[in-house]
């Protein structure tokens, strides 16, 4: 018999930020689980999440799998008796019924055995527990006096196929039909008749279990609000999941703050509602915050007045927190602050954090003269950089850092300049996030993010596995991303050896820049031609790489990468390669060619190299072709006379590294 097969695990409060990756992760989990037992008997399992339940509701599951028979193979057919006895007794069969099988290694005998088809009953609850056992938890807690672990406490089990439970017990809660309903607005344990009632009757004590269908009611609830106020909601998809994750039944309703409160700069309050209170500031249609928020309440009422007031006294004194902040740390300059950095640990092996932003005022003037920008202004803005570490507003708020330094060093009077570079020098905090934008905002976020690197990996704190503590993996892309997307013409070898950084940081930026490229839509081997040459200046890469391709585009291509790759092989294999080469010792006609063309060509490959048209430098490389066919045709390199040999290798020498200036074509060798 198949049934659908509801799996429920009644818990206390769920992590909210990974509710929906562990309900979605025991739901596959399961569904693997039984598939591989050959008790799933198809549909796509369906996932439910809320704060206090994971639930996945398994469309056809059979009760008791199919018997299956499988040939077994034994021992030789010459062996003992007494061997081949053992055999069919441990396989069920009669020796009569064992058949002959014969084999590269010689005649054997051979069962058919009959395995029997698991029970659903028998199985389940171990499932289940194997399937929890599986999640990505990084912490689980014990509770009463038993000995099981969950990421939080379990209250109940259900365990349901079809009309029918299945017994057994997970994490010591034996299982049921009984579940519960809103906190609130249900009273009383819930039975369930059939596993396939299942959503429709939490629906009825006020419960909507489906995740995905709960943040879409809450999506629209809050757009919907917005739109009658005739504001708008700004960037709001991060806290959509976790408001998600902390209610059954979304209602959303519209509260208010004095206006007042905005003296206070923008990112404070904004931060202060989304990440303290959950909630949702609205916004004018120029961007600017407005005195409103939305409420996401676990509770529909007809009359929310109780609601959104509790809301708007528990907002206020986090507002009151921020604006005292606010106007304390302005009565302080920023740089008076500096000198205290020099308390704060930076790392037990690099010292204070004042010794570091030395180090960041000297690595950003060589950066900012190297741009032809204001060395003062960007060692003013270093040194200014971490001072707003010691603010009270961004010991509260520590996501604020750099932002409130703007903000403190424009009420000082600083250089917009300064203040711009010091809120940028963060920059990209994150995944697609906005690069800083002038020149010396960029020397001032290089210095940082290659300082961190140097010294990090100095001390043997470069990131292993997926343990990154320190963000060495973001830091890297961030240098990448900035002197490719600014295109700033640095040479990354000379802005590492001035953070003093060991090569294996170097390492590591070019393995960070081969991930960056490809996501670009770069294939691997065009990516690779280009970056096994480790280039200097990241920001002609993405014009190498155009080169690149439009080389490989040409029926030259294909010939020319061969003979390449031959040429690298053959200078391996010679070991030392002379450095020059005489015209007068080649004495075949096709090596001659070969050296004519190759000179003719010389010109116009400098030429295009000097204006970095690095297309037209590939594609000249193709007029290379026939003669270099040609020379491998009727060519020995190495040939018994040790000085026509030698002149040889010294011309492949010279032709192999001019062809791979751009780029090591080898690479797009098939």
């Amino acid at each position: 018999m198949k049934a659908p097969l509801l799996v429920e695990l009644l818990t206390e409060e769920l992590p909210p930020k990974s509710l929906r990756a562990l309900s979605e992760a025991f739901g596959e989990r399961l569904a693997a689980e039984l598939a591989k037992k050959q008790l799933a008997a198809g549909g796509k399992a369906r996932i439910f999440a809320t704060p206090r339940r994971i639930a996945a509701l398994l469309p056809e599951v059979l009760a008791a799998g199919q018997d299956r028979e499988s040939e077994v193979t034994g021992p030789p057919a010459n062996a003992p008796a007494q061997a081949i006895a053992g055999f069919a007794r441990k396989h069920g069969v009669a020796v009569a019924d064992l058949r002959r099988q014969s084999t590269p290694k010689g005649e054997v005998v051979v069962a058919r055995a009959k395995t029997q088809g698991l029970v659903l009953d028998e199985v389940l609850a171990g499932a289940v527990e194997d399937s929890l056992k599986a999640l990505p938890i990084p912490k689980v807690m014990r509770w009463a006096s038993g000995d099981a672990q969950f990421v939080r406490p379990m209250h109940g089990l259900v365990m349901l196929h079809g009309e029918r439970v299945v017994p057994g017990t997970v994490l010591g809660v034996r299982s049921g039909r009984s579940t519960r309903g809103h906190r609130f607005m249900s009273a009383g344990a819930i039975e369930i008749g059939r596993a396939e009632d299942y959503e429709t009757k939490l629906r009825e004590a006020h419960v909507m279990a489906d995740f995905a269908q709960r943040r879409a009611e809450i999506e629209r609830q809050l757009k919907s609000e917005a739109a009658r106020d005739k504001a708008a909601l700004g960037r709001y998809e991060d806290l959509l999941d976790e408001v998600t994750a902390l209610v059954e039944q979304p209602a959303v309703y519209m509260g208010g703050f004095d206006k007042a409160f905005l003296e206070v700069p923008a990112e404070c309050l904004i931060l202060t509602m989304r990440q303290n209170q959950k909630y949702f500031p609205l916004f004018d249609a120029g961007g600017k915050l407005t005195g409103r928020f939305l409420i996401v309440s676990n509770m529909k009422t007809a009359d929310p007045r109780n609601i959104i007031q509790g809301n708007e006294r528990v907002v206020r004194p986090r507002l009151e927190d921020a604006r005292f902040f606010f106007n304390q740390d302005r009565k302080e300059r920023l740089e008076t602050r500096v000198p205290r950095l020099a308390t704060v640990v930076y790392h037990g092996k690099l010292g204070s954090q004042l010794e570091r932003v030395e180090r960041l005022q000297l690595l950003a003037g060589k950066i900012s003269r190297e741009l032809g920008a204001d060395a003062l202004l960007a060692e003013r803005a270093a040194w200014l950089a971490k001072a707003d570490l010691l603010t009270g507003m961004v010991g509260e708020f520590p996501e604020l850092q750099g932002m409130m330094g703007r903000y403190y060093a424009l009420h000082d009077g600083e250089p917009a300049a300064v203040a711009d570079a010091i809120e940028q020098h963060y920059r990209p905090r994150f995944a697609g996030d906005e690069l800083p934008q002038g020149e010396i905002g960029c020397a001032v976020a290089l210095a940082d993010k290659l300082d961190a690197l140097a010294g990090l990996f100095r001390v043997g704190q470069a990131p292993t596995g997926e343990r990154d503590p320190f963000g060495l993996r973001r830091a890297a892309l961030g240098v990448v991303r900035i002197l490719v997307e600014r295109a700033l013409p640095l040479a990354l070898p000379d802005l590492l050896r001035e953070a003093k950084a060991p090569d294996e940081a170097a390492t590591f930026i070019y393995e960070r820049a081969r991930g960056y490229f490809r996501d670009l839509g770069y294939s691997t081997n065009e990516v690779e031609a280009v970056l096994c040459l480790s280039p200097a200046r990241l920001d002609l890469i993405p014009k190498q790489l155009e080169a690149v391709r439009a080389f490989a585009a040409l029926p030259e291509a294909e010939s020319l990468a061969a003979a390449n790759k031959r040429i690298g092989n053959i200078l391996k294999q010679a070991g030392t390669v002379p450095a020059a080469f005489d015209p007068g010792l080649m004495v075949l006609a096709e090596e001659k060619s070969l050296a004519s063309t190759f000179e003719r060509l010389q010109p116009d490959l400098n030429k295009a190299l000097s204006a970095l048209d690095y297309t037209r430098a590939l594609k000249a490389l193709a007029t290379l072709k026939t003669p270099v066919d040609a020379f491998f045709d009727k060519v020995m390199v190495m040939d018994k006379d040790p000085r026509v040999r030698a002149n040889r290798i010294g011309f492949l020498g010279k032709l192999h590294g001019a062809m791979n200036r751009i780029a090591d074509l080898s690479k797009l060798a098939t």
